[in-house]
């Protein structure tokens, strides 16, 4: 059942499952704040168990607030797009023959038919992400599973609104945020790494943050980076 509340001035969306425990999600790109609570929680537990968290919560929407955003693309040449954390011009070139992008020296060249529609230009540009990460990914994927002795079951990428990875931990499935093919390739290996460590720890304990700093000891200046990089657009929608 989802609710709106309001704790320390700060509207909230509260949402009652069948969870064993308390989680709050500060989400892009303007720091809204959703709690998912377990359904036999009373309300005052609920209250005081955020009320302890509203200093972190206040600075994860003051991050938020200064991140960098990119309007909505228009898919038109010049405009600007980011390629493993580089920015590229797109040149718009009309022709017959098969949809596809081809990069240049500070270019991205995106190929169509005369007439194509700026949802077709979008998704082409999008499957071009997807095969730049379905070319990384793999190595990186036998690499860690091999470091940190895990091993997932299947990976996928896809466009995720609210998280740059997921891991179920019982399926043994992970999730990559189609995204990450525009941040820097040390972002993709943080998050990979993060989500291959929920299959030793689910939540995010110190014993996961003690497994983060043994793997990746600089995952916090990743993680940051990649906080540090422009969102999509300004128009996310949840």
């Amino acid at each position: 059942m989802m609710a709106t509340i309001e704790i320390g001035s700060i509207p909230m969306q509260l949402n009652r499952k069948a969870i064993k425990h308390l989680h709050i999600s500060v989400l892009p790109p303007d720091g809204r704040v959703r709690i998912s609570a377990p359904k036999s929680m009373s309300d005052t537990a609920i209250r005081m168990a955020v009320i302890s968290r509203i200093p972190w919560i206040k600075r994860q929407q003051r991050d938020f607030a200064k991140q960098p955003r990119q309007s909505a693309r228009e898919m038109v040449s010049g405009e600007c797009h980011y390629l493993w954390g580089r920015r590229y011009r797109l040149d718009v070139i009309e022709r017959t023959g098969k949809h596809e992008i081809k990069t240049a020296p500070g270019r991205l060249r995106l190929y169509v038919r005369p007439g194509a529609s700026v949802q077709n230009r979008e998704l082409v540009l999008n499957e071009f992400y997807r095969q730049q990460l379905k070319d990384r990914i793999p190595e990186l994927f036998n690499h860690w599973q091999t470091k940190i002795g895990v091993n997932a079951a299947e990976w996928g990428v896809k466009s995720m609104k609210t998280k740059w990875g997921s891991c179920n931990a019982q399926a043994k499935r992970i999730w990559l945020n189609l995204e990450l093919a525009k941040k820097p390739p040390e972002c993709l290996e943080y998050i990979l790494v993060h989500e291959l460590v929920h299959l030793l720890e689910r939540r995010h304990n110190e014993r996961f943050k003690a497994s983060m700093d043994r793997f990746l000891p600089d995952w916090r200046e990743r993680r940051d980076l990649l906080n540090r990089m422009p969102l999509a657009y300004t128009h996310w929608a949840y």
